[in-house]
Formats: C-alpha cells, sequence, structure tokens
C-alpha cells in the first residue's frame, strides 16, 4: 500500500518538476526570441487584435457587474455606521488594485488562453509545426513570439479599461441608489487614487499576460491523443494560468505591501 503510494507522489513530482522546467525553457527561449529579429508587426497587431477587441464585450459586462455588486456589498455596512460617502475610495482602492487586474486576467486566461492552447494544439496534432520546422521557420518565434507580445500589451490596456468600467459601474450605484452627489463622488474618487494605486495594479497585469501566454502555448505544443487531447490540454491550460495568476498576484501584493507602504 505505501508502494504505491509513493509511487504515485513520486510521478506527480516528476510530472510536477518537468511541467516547470519546460515551462522555464519556453519562457527564456520566448524572451530571447521577442528581441531577435525579423520583429512580425503584423502578426502582433493581428494577435492584438483577438485578445483586445475580442475581449472587450466581456471584460466591460463583468467590470460593469463587479462595480455594482461590490458597491452594493459595501453600502450595507457602511450604512450601518453612516459612512457612506467612504463608498466610493473603497470601490476605487479595491478595483485599481486588486478586482480589475485579476478579474481581467482571468477572464483574458479563460477566454484567449483556452483559444490560443485550442489552436496550437490543434496545429500540433495535424503536424503543422512540424511542417514549420521544415520550412526552416522557428516555431516559437513565429507562433509564441506573437502571443507573447500581445498579450504582455494588451492586458494592462484592457484592464486600464476594466477599472474604469468598474468605477462607474459604482458611480451608478453610488448616485442613483444611495443619493450621493456625483460632483462628491468623482472628488472623493479621485482623491483617494494615488498613481502608486494605479501603477501596481497595471505593472502585475504585464506578468500575468506573460502567465498566460506561455501556458497556453507551452499546452498547445504537447497536445497528444488527438481532439480528445487538445480538450484536455484546453482545460489543464485554462486551470493552471488560473492558479499561476492568483500565486503571482499573491506575490507582487506582498512586495508591493513592503516597497510601497
Amino acid at each position: 500500500m505505501f508502494d504505491n503510494l509513493f509511487i504515485i507522489i513520486g510521478r506527480h513530482v516528476i510530472s510536477f518538476l518537468y511541467f516547470v522546467g519546460g515551462l522555464a525553457n519556453l519562457t527564456i527561449k520566448t524572451i530571447q526570441l521577442s528581441f531577435s529579429p525579423p520583429y512580425r508587426k503584423d502578426r502582433i497587431f493581428e494577435q492584438a487584435k483577438k485578445t483586445g477587441l475580442g475581449s472587450l464585450p466581456l471584460v466591460s459586462l463583468i467590470a460593469l457587474f463587479i462595480g455594482f455588486i461590490f458597491a452594493l456589498q459595501t453600502a450595507y455596512f457602511m450604512q450601518r455606521i453612516g459612512s457612506e460617502l467612504y463608498i466610493a475610495s473603497l470601490v476605487a482602492l479595491s478595483i485599481v488594485r486588486e478586482l480589475g487586474p485579476v478579474i481581467t486576467a482571468l477572464v483574458v486566461a479563460g477566454r484567449v488562453g483556452a483559444a490560443i492552447t485550442a489552436e496550437l494544439g490543434s496545429m500540433q496534432v495535424t503536424e503543422q509545426v512540424d511542417a514549420l520546422e521544415t520550412f526552416a521557420t522557428n516555431p516559437v518565434k513565429y507562433l509564441v513570439v506573437p502571443r507573447f507580445l500581445a498579450l504582455s500589451l494588451m492586458l494592462p490596456i484592457l484592464t486600464l479599461y476594466a477599472d474604469a468600467i468598474g468605477i462607474f459601474g459604482s458611480y451608478l450605484i453610488c448616485v442613483f441608489r444611495l443619493g450621493i452627489s456625483s460632483s462628491m463622488y468623482l472628488r472623493v474618487t479621485f482623491e483617494s487614487l494615488w498613481y502608486k494605486d494605479i501603477f501596481t495594479g497595471l505593472f502585475k497585469t504585464i506578468f500575468f499576460g506573460m502567465i498566460i501566454a506561455i501556458i497556453s502555448c507551452y499546452e498547445g505544443f504537447n497536445v497528444k491523443g488527438g481532439a480528445e487531447g487538445v480538450g484536455r490540454a484546453t482545460t489543464r491550460s485554462v486551470v493552471f494560468s488560473f492558479i499561476m495568476i492568483i500565486v503571482a498576484d499573491c506575490i507582487f501584493t506582498a512586495l508591493f505591501y513592503f516597497i510601497f507602504p
């Protein structure tokens, strides 16, 4: 019984180390090739369009309702202590520093990351990746680098947009439901936000974009087992991206707490 337990644990440890090593290897190659010509601007722009414009409707809807929900939940407590005016500052700081970056990254991971894994996985199954190597084209340079750069650039922009939509949703609740004046809400919001709050939120999203791109592409390149394998890889890609985004957010939050007290 214990022998089987140790065998199972050993297999999972080896699998995890292999996974981490593969991610590290792909990350190093991608970063190196990102700074080496030729720079495929057309492919980067194409991927940025898919990531940014394609995600706008979903990000808008979720950010708006996050603003609604957080304002209502905060009002439930603030009204009991007669501090409704501070709802604006609390919601703005929470959205800009944490909710906006993390929720946007999770949405992009679920939508764009899954699509990347499915696309590259289908190419791997149909041997299109091997065909690129046959024509002396580096698959990492041609397939991974444009997605890596597009996600790293577009995720901060999407996050900034989500922050604005989330604060707007809170504004609607506070002004039309709680009776706070529009000018007062805006004044309290802008007074509570500092440049460091916006910076810390946007800085994290650059790394969130890198995480989504690397994990999605790695899982796509390692698909085995045909169409069923593509489905399994897509599921793993989304799950691992979610986990790594939360872990990275925890690390950055702890670092910023000590750097920007």
